[in-house]
């Protein structure tokens, strides 16, 4: 679990409603008319902009955004070496076993190829077609996140002009203009809530962890092409070391 993005929107829901309610007019930010307005008119707006199937695939990401953690790049370094003093003790077939512990199905399928002895143009071509591939993915979520978080202020907005058209037609009761202008700016105050503390962070946590799984899986491709040509695990170790910065690359040996 990503704690960093799961602190952070209970912390700013919880200030928020700490605020609210502590001004002791909690009561009337629970307007249902403004929400539907505002959570209605974005996902109208993003199922026009979007298939579908590309709007239904945002829950999976969100989830994966939050709950999936991956490996420090140092623990994908480890395993590589590991990899290669394996390969180059015991030969190719002997990374089967390894298999059954790799939860990745990007690693399993570059280790199915080594020991089936596809050479490493081969490798490369599929093993950077798969990280394309989940690059477009990833920027597909990252499109709808940034939609829905552009769309809510707008329809928040939108619900602000519908909530003055309806006051200024009870302009001859003074005492309900107070209570309309609350009404009406509720809906504004949902579309910035759910843009800022729920849409556009995740887009933006999104956006990192795309940036940090793509860097694991060209550390992996470039491990695993290293293994296919015989490289010794500390040329393996050398080359993989590249990716991370100087302050991080503790030593690394086979563990094997």
């Amino acid at each position: 679990m990503d704690l960093a993005t799961v602190i952070g929107m209970l912390a700013g829901f919880g200030l928020i409603v700490t605020a609210i309610v502590s001004g002791g007019g909690a009561a009337m930010f629970f307007n249902i008319p403004g929400a539907m307005i505002v959570v209605g008119g974005m996902i109208s707006a993003t199922l026009i902009h979007f298939s579908l199937g590309r709007v239904l695939k945002i829950f999976s990401v969100a989830k994966k955004t939050l709950f999936d953690q991956l490996r420090p790049e140092q623990e994908v370094i480890q395993r590589m070496v590991d990899f290669a003093a394996i390969s180059r003790r015991d030969g190719a077939l002997a990374l089967e076993q390894q298999m059954a512990d790799a939860s990745d199905p990007f690693l399993i399928k570059g280790l199915q190829m080594l020991i089936d002895g596809q050479d490493d143009d081969t490798i490369h071509q599929q093993l950077s077609t798969d990280v394309q591939y989940l690059q477009e993915r990833h920027e597909d979520g990252k499109k709808i996140l940034e939609y829905m978080g552009g769309s809510a202020p707008a329809f928040g907005m939108i619900g602000t002009l519908i909530g003055l058209v309806q006051m200024l037609q009870s302009l001859d009761s003074p005492d309900s203009i107070g209570l309309g202008m609350a009404t009406a700016l509720i809906t504004t105050f949902y579309g910035a809530l759910l843009a800022n503390l729920v849409f556009l962070p995740l887009a933006g946590k999104l956006g990192l962890r795309s940036k940090k799984e793509t860097l694991q899986k060209d550390m992996m491709t470039e491990g695993l092409l290293a293994i296919a040509r015989g490289e010794s695990p500390t040329a393996v170790r050398e080359r993989m070391q590249a990716y991370v910065s100087a302050k991080h690359r503790e030593e690394v040996k086979p563990s094997v």
